[in-house]
């Protein structure tokens, strides 16, 4: 049998960057799909709530509920119920996206480097970018503070696909596939940026005793361990965590990243689908939302507005959201495609990447929790830094909603055109 010379062989496909989805990947997608509306709702709802609450006449009832301090103090676990929120609760929101990693590096796109490169690339462009714009402004101004820089490099995931689900149902599946694996890398890497760059000190023997439980979780999860056993190792895991002086919420992430994504013989779905179904509905219906309730509670009076207009902190947030994002997340896709030879597939454009780039300006969650970790609750930058959070993640919520479904539409009628009147027809005045 002799061998195909070169000008036999079949030609190689071309690399089209949005191409076809993995069956795992599309599987992970419709289940992250499911219920992004409501959750997206529900954040939403949270946020408007604290803000009435907060500037309504029973503004010092709301304080005096987010500092109650609840929990023992010989564990170190006396915390404010703000402080239960953002620690606690948000831990819950971090589990779920860490189950969601586990699942694309194994199974979804994240496991092939070829369809991974492209918004791994894109989210650390959508992270360096907005902390450029954050620095430049921060830099050239009288009051500014590089400490923050982080804030706006984040994409609030339950947000951003809340508002591709509601505007983009017509778009390609393989664009919402990119804004949810960008999105969970994102995460990932504010999550990085958190243990590292916002953690003084470190207790290693209480950080020591949180890994243990990590590993001990995976160990359980593995053997088919009850749920009530699992849930009393996860707390224990997550108050070691909390009292080792690193964010408790990464308690959460490593707790996801351990739990198998492949089911063994006989389960019909794997221990990290099954938990994310499990988990899911805390986290966007209970879990984000009242984070929201006590981290948006920001005072809109006419002088802390003009504060934060002048502020050279909130301008770089503000900025970095909604200009350097989609800069970044545009701006690396585009080199991706350029030094790969690689194109877009056949049913996008690079208005469909734009509009995706716009949408990851809304940090939200992950924005709120940086604020806090970089400037404290407070501090003079501390009411800017929500406002600007909130009124940048809200513009491009608005911006990036239309682009998107002005999108939407050119792909329904791409896929359905219209249809024009019948042959020999006439208009209304006759003409043919």
């Amino acid at each position: 049998m002799t061998r195909p010379t070169p000008s036999s062989r079949p030609p190689r496909p071309a690399r089209r960057l949005f191409d076809a989805l993995t069956p795992g990947g599309e599987r992970n997608l419709l289940d992250t799909l499911r219920d992004e509306r409501v959750g997206g709702l529900l954040l939403l709802a949270g946020t408007v709530v604290a803000l009435v609450w907060a500037n309504s006449p029973w503004r010092d009832g709301y304080a005096r509920v987010s500092g109650t301090v609840l929990g023992p103090q010989s564990l170190h676990l006396d915390l404010s119920v703000a402080a239960w929120a953002t620690d606690g609760l948000l831990a819950v929101f971090f589990f779920v996206v860490g189950l969601e990693l586990k699942r694309e590096i194994v199974t979804g796109e994240l496991r092939n480097p070829r369809t991974a490169v492209v918004p791994i690339v894109a989210a650390v462009g959508g992270m360096a970018v907005p902390a450029a714009v954050y620095v430049l402004v921060n830099s050239v101004q009288d009051g500014g503070a590089l400490t923050g820089w982080a804030v706006p490099t984040a994409t609030d995931i339950a947000f951003a696909v809340a508002v591709l689900a509601v505007v983009g149902r017509s778009l390609p599946s393989s664009l919402r596939a990119f804004l949810l694996t960008l999105a969970v890398v994102d995460d990932l890497l504010a999550i990085v940026v958190i243990a590292v760059f916002y953690t003084d000190t470190i207790a290693l023997g209480w950080l020591g005793a949180a890994l243990v439980g990590v590993a001990a979780f995976g160990f359980l999860v593995r053997r088919g361990t009850p749920t009530p056993v699992l849930l009393l190792v996860g707390v224990v895991t997550w108050a070691s965590m909390h009292s080792s002086g690193i964010h408790a919420t990464i308690a959460g992430v490593l707790l996801g990243l351990v739990v198998p994504a492949v089911g063994r013989p006989g389960e019909r779905v794997s221990a990290a689908e099954r938990l994310e179904h499990r988990w899911r509905p805390l986290s966007a219906g209970v879990a984000v939302p009242v984070f929201a309730l006590f981290a948006a509670g920001v005072t809109l009076s006419p002088e802390g507005l003009r504060g934060t207009v002048s502020d050279p902190v909130a301008q770089g947030v503000a900025l970095g959201l909604v200009l350097g994002k989609p800069v970044g997340i545009v701006g690396a896709t585009w080199l991706v495609a350029r030094f790969t030879h690689a194109g877009l597939a056949p049913d996008l454009h690079w208005r469909d990447v734009g509009a995706i780039g716009l949408l990851g300006g809304i940090g939200f969650t992950v924005s709120l929790l940086v604020g806090e970790l970089a400037f404290g609750a407070g501090s003079a930058h501390d009411e800017h830094v929500k406002v600007a959070v909130l009124t940048g993640s809200l513009t491009a919520a608005l911006v990036g909603g239309g682009a998107l479904a002005h999108r939407d539409r050119v792909h329904r009628r791409a896929v359905d055109p219209p249809q024009g009147p019948p042959a020999g027809a006439t208009d209304a005045i006759g003409s043919p």
